[in-house]
This record gives C-alpha cells, sequence and structure tokens, in this order.
C-alpha cells in the first residue's frame, strides 16, 4: 500500500483536510501532519527563531505549531517511518493560480516537498463565495493520486489542481497565469492612534490567455499546471554570459 502523506495551510481541523482525508481512504496508508491553525499566505516560510512543537492528536495525525512547510520537514525526516510515496496538500479554501502561487502555503508545502524528491501535488477550490463545497475537489483528487503514483512525476515537479466548485468535469494541463489581482491596501487608525491596513486583493478584468489556470477555472475546467523547483531562467544564462568579461575587469581596477 502506498504511504499517503496529507498537509495544508489551513489548520489540521480545517474541512477541507477534512475532505481529502475521507477522500484518500482506501488509496493507501493516510498519515496527517499539518499546522494546529490557519497559516495562509505562509508560502515556503519555516520557523527558525522558536521551537516547532509536535502533538499528536489521533492515529498518524501530527498537529504541528509551525507553517506548512515546517510541518514537512518534520513529517519526512522524523515523523514517519519511511518516506511518503506522494504528499497531498490542501484542499484550500479558495483557488491559487497566477501570481498567489508564490504566496500560498497550500502550494508551499507541496513544494517542500517536491524540494526533498518526494512527488506531490497541491489543491484548492476555485471558488469566492462564503459556502464551500470541498467534494468536486475531493472526487478530482480521488482520481489524480492513483495517476501520480503509477506515472510518477520527474524530480523536483509539484502539480498546482485548482477545481471550480461548479466543476464541468473538463480537465485542462496549463500554464501559470500572468498577474491576476490588484492589491489593495484599506487604511485605518487604532484607538491609540496608530495607523494601519488591511491588505485585500481585487480580480483585474481584461483578457486572459486561454491555455492557463486562470482560463481554465474561468470556464468551469479542472486545471492541472506543472510547477518547478530549481526557478533558473535558461534563456538569461546565454543573455547575461558577456557581463562575466566586464564583471571581472571592474574587479581588478
Amino acid at each position: 500500500m502506498p504511504n499517503i502523506l496529507i498537509t495544508n495551510d489551513d489548520g489540521i481541523h480545517a474541512p477541507g483536510l477534512r475532505a481529502l482525508v475521507q477522500a484518500m481512504k482506501g488509496l493507501g496508508t493516510v498519515t496527517v501532519v499539518a499546522p494546529s491553525a490557519e497559516r495562509s499566505a505562509s508560502a515556503q516560510s519555516l520557523t527558525l527563531r522558536q521551537p516547532i512543537y509536535c502533538d499528536q492528536i489521533a492515529e498518524r495525525e501530527y498537529s504541528i505549531e509551525g507553517t506548512p512547510a515546517d510541518a514537512m520537514i518534520l513529517a519526512i525526516h522524523k515523523l514517519l517511518p519511511e518516506r511518503p510515496d506522494i504528499v497531498v496538500s490542501g484542499i484550500n479554501r479558495g483557488g491559487n493560480v497566477g501570481e498567489n502561487i508564490y504566496y500560498s502555503g497550500t502550494i508551499g508545502a507541496a513544494m517542500e516537498a517536491a524540494v526533498n524528491r518526494v512527488p506531490a501535488i497541491a489543491v484548492s477550490v476555485a471558488y469566492r463565495g462564503r459556502e464551500f463545497d470541498f467534494s468536486p475537489a475531493a472526487h478530482f483528487t480521488r482520481s489524480l493520486v492513483p495517476l501520480v503514483l503509477r506515472e510518477g512525476l520527474p524530480a523536483g515537479v509539484m502539480l498546482n489542481v485548482n477545481v471550480p466548485q461548479d466543476w464541468t468535469g473538463e480537465v485542462r494541463i496549463t500554464r501559470q497565469s500572468s498577474k491576476i489581482t490588484r492589491n489593495l491596501l484599506q487604511p485605518g487608525t487604532d484607538p491609540r492612534g496608530r495607523h494601519y491596513y488591511w491588505l485585500s486583493e481585487q480580480q483585474l478584468t481584461g483578457e486572459i490567455d486561454p491555455d492557463t489556470d486562470h482560463a481554465a477555472i474561468r470556464s468551469g475546467a479542472a486545471s492541472i499546471t506543472p510547477l518547478e523547483v530549481d526557478q533558473t531562467h535558461p534563456a538569461s544564462l546565454e543573455h547575461l554570459s558577456h557581463w562575466v568579461k566586464s564583471l571581472e575587469e571592474a574587479s581588478r581596477r
């Protein structure tokens, strides 16, 4: 039986994670290692200046007082008796497309698994309302996980999966879209006179490239975007190579 490791950034008791645990039953041995509370937008950050507390709250379930990436490091290097065959992070409450991949703790956990050469997928429900239904994304993930286990993923590659709440059944392999939101800063003043800002976002309108994650979910399709740990831009290696001589000469002056 494959070993399936589940995590998230919404906290170990989040309904999305619980829907995912239920969906993985029968596919393998499931272990949950997740933050004790919500750590949304924590990306791949680590806890370095305080201890990372870990509590076992049920059989094969561990609550971590840290980030999603902390949870992955503890799971892979300390808590699990053997390396997981796959990491599934989610199911996130809200989509992770476009520039949101840089901030998402859901993707951060999966990327940390990919750094450690463990196949990983991050799963999100693309929806902006209040009442979330995780069942379409859970159903989709139950079909996807056996495929990943059978076919594998290239080393250092993870899958970013977004499933619309009103999923049509269509599936697209997509690119990451360009910036899709505008940052909003709502100013205010607290009772002691200190100024603060609430950070939020507003969706941009305009043309969307048809082969992107954003276009897929806008049309009701599930989106699968392969993301890579290595962020080197190969074309720039050639472009920048002629700088070397100038910089070396400048260092000798």
